[in-house]
């Protein structure tokens, strides 16, 4: 970034975005330290890795030097929280998570993924085809890669791969040489509004790509507005610039298929993760680097390589009598996608989801869609709200959700019930767990669980 800092200071470090952003100033010498409210995994390894976090709101524990200071906070954090009111009033540079990204890829290449889902496992699997091939990249990404183990990959090229986060109005401080954009869907309307605002801030984003631009096919954007190349990407869409043909599934769940694109046919690419969404995710990351010049050939190899990013498909057990995955999935698209693909993957098995619903706002602005996506499984297990940065609203609990969902079975209950109500159940197939809140702690015990019946 522009200014020498000495001190970076982040403000909701465990963020994934924000991590990969400290381990970014850590890689570069700087004094990188911060605050989360609550101790993970993540924070951790960003313990283990020299940087240094604490968990309660004390602004004493900021940097004095307000002149050598950066501070970096992401609007996750309530205004209200003293550590924020404190940098804001003594002067220091405070800045979003979004802009200190935005200023980091500035005079760089820039490689960006937008989408209302798909985003996280389109970008990792682009960072992941440019370090494979040897091309390199610098890359912050919106989960972790398990290739490398991290969020953030650094690299002597002067690429940055970047997930574009609509939350916020985040992704508009990015101004990508190459964009694809994944999907445009109603979400975060505490921010937006309506869909209508989505849309026009997809379309701001789409106006500041500078050479290519890749879309999902039939997104409503009006390219006579678009400086950019605009290329389309589908699954299976003949039409698409950029599709899959000739598409099999393995006996081992993972997809085959040929690339179509404008230069020609790219054959027999082997997924290394599963379902058909990975299918789609595939064609926009393999269009992404073919655009930016990367080998056909180097490409294919990437694919086939590719681990995944926890949470997003992750497989942590798979038996023919008994298989747990874990998705991110807490939109009732990705809800959708993401049931449809295990389907695909099991068919004729039975399948378990247990999904923790994020935020007030999306469970009241999206209650029967969500019920709607749940209903594709064999049996769901609710659990109640995880709030994140809301506080509650009158009348809106998982039963609005509840209530509505047509499966054979359902429950709902709290999680401090989940283990007891999974011990019990001996009639598990095929377990899912879905959701963007803290229903993460839950996949190691149940992994060691379900372990112990094989």
């Amino acid at each position: 970034m522009s200014n020498n800092w000495e001190n970076v200071y982040f403000i909701g470090i465990g963020g994934i975005g924000m991590s990969a952003i400290a381990r970014y100033f850590k890689f570069k010498g700087l004094n990188v330290s911060g605050y989360d409210k609550t101790p993970s995994e993540l924070t951790a390894k960003l313990e283990q890795e020299g940087i240094a976090v604490h968990y309660e709101d004390r602004p004493d524990l900021v940097p004095e030097d307000t002149a050598n200071t950066l501070v970096i906070y992401t609007p996750a954090v309530p205004a209200s929280l003293e550590e924020l009111k404190y940098v804001q009033s003594k002067g220091y540079r405070v800045v979003k998570r979004s802009l200190a990204l935005g200023e980091i890829s500035t005079g760089q290449t820039c490689l960006a993924v937008a989408g209302t889902h798909g985003k996280t496992t389109t970008s990792t699997l682009v960072a992941h085809i440019l370090t494979d091939s040897g091309m390199g990249c610098s890359a912050f990404l919106g989960g972790i890669s398990k290739n490398y183990g991290t969020n953030m990959l650094m690299s002597q090229n002067p690429t940055v791969v970047a997930e574009a986060d609509e939350f916020d109005r985040s992704f508009l401080q990015l101004h990508p040489a190459i964009a694809a954009i994944t999907a445009m869907d109603a979400d975060h309307l505490d921010i937006y509004g309506d869909l209508e605002h989505v849309h026009e801030a997809f379309h701001m984003f789409a106006s500041q790509v500078s050479e290519t631009l890749i879309i999902k096919k039939n997104l409503p954007l009006n390219r006579m507005e678009l400086s950019a190349r605009v290329y389309t990407y589908d699954a299976t869409d003949e039409n698409a610039d950029f599709h899959a043909e000739n598409i099999r599934l393995g006996q081992d769940g993972h997809y085959t298929y040929d690339l179509r694109y404008p230069g020609g046919t790219l054959n027999d690419i082997k997924l290394g993760v599963l379902g058909m969404v990975n299918v789609e995710n595939s064609v926009a990351a393999a269009a992404i680097c073919l655009c930016y010049g990367v080998d056909g050939q180097k490409i294919r190899h990437a694919m086939g390589s590719y681990l995944g990013a926890q949470r997003r498909l992750d497989v942590h057990l798979n038996t023919p009598s008994l298989t747990y995955i874990d998705d991110y999935a807490h939109h009732p698209a990705e809800l959708a996608s993401a049931i449809s693909s295990i389907k695909s993957i099991f068919p004729g098995r039975k399948i378990t989801g247990i999904f923790q619903p994020h935020l007030y706002t999306r469970t009241r602005d999206f209650a029967p869609e969500f019920a709607e996506a749940l209903s594709l499984l064999d049996k769901l297990i609710l659990l109640d709200i995880y709030p994140a940065r809301e506080e509650p609203i009158p009348g809106v609990t998982s039963d609005i959700i509840f209530k509505d969902v047509s499966c054979a079975e359902k429950l709902l209950i709290s999680k401090e019930e989940l283990m007891g109500v999974l011990e019990a159940d001996k009639d598990i197939d095929v377990l899912c767990s879905f959701g963007a809140g803290n229903i993460d702690r839950f996949i190691a015990p149940i992994t060691e669980m379900l372990e112990k019946r094989i």
